[in-house]
Order: C-alpha cells, then sequence, then structure tokens
C-alpha cells in the first residue's frame, strides 16, 4: 500500500466503494486522514463495514467539513449529468479528485531519493497489453516493477515507494478526468478513436481527458505518441512543435523518418539518417497483428526513455507471453480453437482481433456502445457466422443482415455452444472468437468476468467431449 500524503488530520469525502474507493480510504488512513465513505449500492456500503470502515451518509453530511471529495473514476463527472456528489462538493468548493491524484500527490512531496520512476500509458485501445509489456521488459531488466492503475492491482494498493523502483500505469480516460498534478517521466498515448462519448459529452472532451497525460512533463521527459490515427498524430505533432519534451511518434503500420515503427512485422527505431532494426515481431507469438505491433513499437520506446539499451528492450519483447482475455487462445477441442478477446469492448477493438483470422465464427453483442458495429462493414465477409448476446443482440442482428449469417444466442455460453457446434460440424480448422465489441455490464460486473465465463464455457464444452480431447 502506498499511504497517501497531504491530509493528514483532515476528512476526506470517499464516494464508490469498489475497488478504487476502498483502496484509497486504506490509503488516506494510512497517511493520517480521516475518511467519510459512501456508496449508492447498500451491497457495497455492507462490503465497507466488513472490512471495518464507518460509512457516513453523504447525501446529509455537512460538506464544508471535506478537504477533498475522492471519486472513484466510474461515477459521472460531468456527462450525461454530475453526480449528485460532484454537484455538492461544486457547491462547497470542495476539490474533487481520484485514485491516480491521490497517489501524484504523494509522489511529488516525497524526497528526491524516494521518488519513483513513472511511465502512465492511455489510449483507446492497446493499453493493458502495452502496460504489461512494458512491465514485461522491466521485469526482464531486472528492474523492481510495479504495474497497476486500470489494470490488475489499482495504483493505491501497489507497494510503497522508492527511488529504484519504477510504476506502470494503465491510465483510462476516467481516471484522467480526476488528475492534474501527475508528473509521468514517460508517457504514451498509443490511439485515439471515438469511445466513452456518453461519458466526456463529444470526441473533443474525450481527447482533452487523454491529453491530461501530457501535463506537468518537461526537459528530460518522454512522450511516446501514435502517429496512426488523426487525432493522436495532432497531438504528437502540437506535442512536438512545443518542443517542452523527447518526443517519440510510433506506428504499427507505416515508415516514419524518426521515431519507432513497425513495418510487415519488424520493427525499426529510426533517427533520421540511421534506422535499426530491433526485432521480428511475427517470431513473438504473444503479439500478432499491426495493433500489437504497434503496442511493440510504444513498449520499445518507453523502455528506450528509462534508459534500457535497445538489445534489452528487443529481446524482452520475444519472451513477453500475452495478456488475459487479449486474443487469448483458452482452449482447443479437434480443430476448433477458442480465442478470448473480451477486452474488446468498442468496435476498434474488436477490429484488431477479426482483422488476425480470415475466417471466424463470431461472437459479440453486450451494452452497446456508440456507432454499434457498423464500421466493422468492411470485415464481415470473414465472418462465417455471428452468434449474438446481450443488449446488442438485436441491433447487431439488423446491422449483419444479408451480410453474414446469425444466431441471437442470449447468453454467452449458448453463444459458445451454437459456434462450437457448427465450427465442429465443418470439419476444418476453425477459430471460435469472442470479441464482443460491447461493454459488458448488461450481463457482467466487467470484461475479465465475461471472459472468465467464456473460459468456463469453452471447458464445459471440452468436457462433454472428451474424445474429442481439448487443450
Amino acid at each position: 500500500m502506498i499511504p497517501v500524503r497531504g491530509f493528514e488530520g483532515k476528512t476526506v469525502a470517499v464516494f464508490g466503494l469498489a475497488r478504487t474507493g476502498l483502496a484509497a480510504a486504506r490509503a488516506l488512513v494510512a497517511g493520517g486522514a480521516r475518511v467519510a465513505l459512501w456508496d449508492d449500492n447498500p451491497k457495497t456500503r455492507d462490503t465497507a463495514v466488513a472490512e471495518g470502515f464507518a460509512v457516513t451518509d453523504l447525501t446529509t453530511a455537512d460538506w464544508a467539513d471535506f478537504a477533498a471529495l475522492m471519486l472513484s473514476p466510474g461515477v459521472p463527472l460531468t456527462h450525461p449529468k454530475p453526480h449528485w456528489t460532484v454537484e455538492k462538493a461544486r457547491d462547497e468548493g470542495v476539490e474533487i479528485l481520484g485514485d491516480i491524484e491521490l497517489f501524484a500527490r504523494t509522489i511529488n512531496a516525497a524526497s528526491d531519493h524516494r521518488r519513483p520512476k513513472i511511465v502512465a500509458i492511455t489510449g483507446t485501445n492497446g493499453k493493458s497489453t502495452t502496460t504489461a509489456l512494458i512491465g514485461h521488459i522491466c521485469a526482464e531488466a531486472g528492474r523492481d516493477v510495479r504495474i497497476g492503475g486500470n489494470i490488475g492491482t489499482g495504483v493505491l494498493s501497489l507497494d510503497d515507494m522508492h527511488g529504484g523502483a519504477v510504476y506502470v500505469l494503465e491510465l483510462s480516460s476516467y481516471q484522467l478526468d480526476l488528475t492534474s498534478s501527475l508528473k509521468a517521466d514517460v508517457t504514451v498515448i498509443l490511439n485515439i478513436s471515438p469511445d466513452h462519448l456518453e461519458r466526456h459529452g463529444d470526441m473533443e472532451g474525450y481527447v482533452a481527458a487523454k491529453r491530461r497525460i501530457l501535463a506537468n512533463q518537461g526537459k528530460g521527459d518522454t512522450a511516446v505518441i501514435g502517429v496512426d490515427d488523426d487525432w493522436s498524430g495532432r497531438i504528437c505533432t502540437e506535442a512536438t512543435a512545443a518542443n517542452t519534451r523527447t518526443i517519440v511518434p510510433i506506428s504499427g503500420s507505416k515508415a516514419i523518418s524518426r521515431g519507432v515503427y513497425a513495418l510487415d512485422g519488424l520493427l525499426y527505431d529510426a533517427a533520421g539518417d540511421r534506422t535499426v532494426q530491433v526485432a521480428d515481431l511475427k517470431r513473438a507469438r504473444s503479439l500478432p497483428g499491426r495493433h500489437n505491433w504497434q503496442n511493440a513499437a510504444a513498449a520499445y520506446a518507453a523502455a528506450r526513455g528509462l534508459g534500457m539499451s535497445a538489445d534489452q528492450a528487443g529481446r524482452a519483447l520475444m519472451t513477453f507471453p500475452g495478456l488475459a482475455h487479449r486474443m487469448e487462445t483458452v482452449g482447443a477441442i479437434g480443430k476448433v480453437r477458442f480465442v478470448n478477446d473480451s477486452k474488446a469492448t468498442n468496435a476498434d477493438a474488436a477490429r484488431q482481433a477479426l482483422s488476425s483470422y480470415p475466417k471466424v465464427y463470431w461472437i459479440a453483442g453486450g451494452e452497446p456502445k456508440t456507432g454499434g458495429i457498423e464500421d466493422l462493414a468492411d470485415l464481415f465477409p470473414r465472418v462465417i457466422k455471428a452468434y449474438l448476446v446481450g443488449e446488442a443482440s438485436a441491433a447487431f442482428a439488423a446491422t449483419l443482415k444479408e451480410k453474414a449469417p446469425t444466431a441471437e444466442c442470449g447468453t454467452l455460453a449458448a453463444a459458445a455452444e451454437a459456434a462450437f457446434t457448427d465450427a465442429k460440424a465443418a470439419g476444418k480448422d476453425a477459430i471460435v472468437l469472442l470479441s464482443p465489441a460491447c461493454a459488458s455490464f448488461d450481463q457482467f460486473p466487467d470484461f475479465e468476468a465475461r471472459g472468465e465465463a467464456f473460459r468456463a464455457a469453452v471447458q464445459a464444452i471440452a468436457a462433454d467431449n472428451t474424445t474429442e480431447g481439448a487443450a
């Protein structure tokens, strides 16, 4: 745990008592603060009480007593409308912040010999893979690395800091909205495409949240920025013109004169008059496809920004074991392979998986995102059949009409069973791909739970087909 500094003897309201909120409460108390905890969900409040916390009804509390409101990132800050706690805090002039901001202030208050290195990663897609990949490179180089934020462990639950540590943090736009003083030694903006517009109001609001990751960097810091889409490419151009830090452009699909890029699976480090090949990513089994080549370019550039050698970073890319729920093979029955891409919570993420296989039996659906799957129309010829689940089923079926056969299956288990039955009957090597292009919240608490449900469904199918063999 990282004890939060700066609120000693003061009371901080904490709203949202899931993983982030409770971790923040523990860290605030460890740092000498008092906390007033609340959640709209009685069951979540009960969880906090069971841990030994007292809860305070923030609907009737005197907000003048609070030094700050620690808001969990999933709670609406501005859109579709501010949460009632946000309105109360603003009415009383109470500062609103998140767990990443608490972490940042604690780091900023530390003496120089205790201050760790910080790598902060954001983007619409590829954040988790890139975060895990940078962490892997650091570990292979013998660094004391801690990985967290929007992936795995909440930032304040990570081990406490020291000067030799490296914190590698995945940051969502929700978290960045609540962050103002984070100064990262290395930042990464992978890519930007429409997502979470209901939370940020419009594309400009979403991009503004992403850009906050660059705030507070200066000379000696490094910003790694993708140039494969217009939004992040524009940010890279503007940041380069500002000349306030080292900018490293990255691409997963084209040659660039300066920066790190992958072309046809070969990774290059380009410095204008000198370009060096550093890795053959086609040999990295856990990094298939152009999207992963961009992730690898970003991770390599970030590692170099931390002072690692090109050889160290390049070699570590080849031993990356992969990330759960991201194009993860979870089983094979006979000729049918099951791929779990539950982390594909929007169409752009699903595009990356669909582009990686010539033909698939596609399981999709869930809580729909703005725009649905219309932008994937060029990939529909790869879909042998689509098995649709959750709230998006009818809309997805309408989009796919006359372009690919569909079956509205309702549940993930039913979809997996139906896809296997059809794939087995075809008698050929086949891929059953879960890549939902949707949020999970209609049927599951998060994409991890959805991915584990898919894994369990595959195991159940394997148990019923033991004569085929499973792996």
